[in-house]
């Protein structure tokens, strides 16, 4: 049986940019390697799931060009589930009613919007826990 991973990024990453990339890379790299992995976007991590935000960080010349773009690809597409907090989007601007112009494209084909119960619940049934 393959382990189920559960990845919370929570990390500002106006301020700890390198942690969130991490924590991006390392979801994207347990679904290549064919494990079950749970994402959550929570506190401003939520973030990472701006499309202006990752469009500008693809700009900024900090990575490869398009690799955020691949590795956020391979969340939406590949993992068990992407979660974000709900209260998080909302402290950063973003609610349900304006969703479509901020997050990544076909957030809504991809996303759950959550909070603490579900955080509690990934995390209880998950095998490995990483935390960016």
């Amino acid at each position: 049986m393959s382990k189920k991973f559960f990845v919370k990024i929570v990390s500002d990453p106006d301020v700890d940019l390198r942690k969130c990339v991490v924590g991006v890379a390392c979801a994207a790299q347990a679904i290549n390697d064919g494990y079950a992995v749970d994402v959550f976007f929570a506190a401003n991590g939520v973030k990472m799931l701006n499309a202006e935000f990752i469009e500008n960080l693809n700009n900024s010349g900090m990575l490869p060009d398009g690799m955020i773009h691949k590795m956020m690809q391979t969340i939406t597409n590949g993992a068990a589930g992407v979660y974000c907090s709900t209260g998080s989007q909302a402290a950063n601007g973003v609610t349900k009613e304006n969703a479509a112009e901020i997050l990544l494209a076909d957030y809504d084909d991809w996303m759950t919007w959550s909070g603490p119960p579900g955080v509690i619940s990934l995390s209880a049934s998950s095998d490995v826990q990483l935390v960016y």
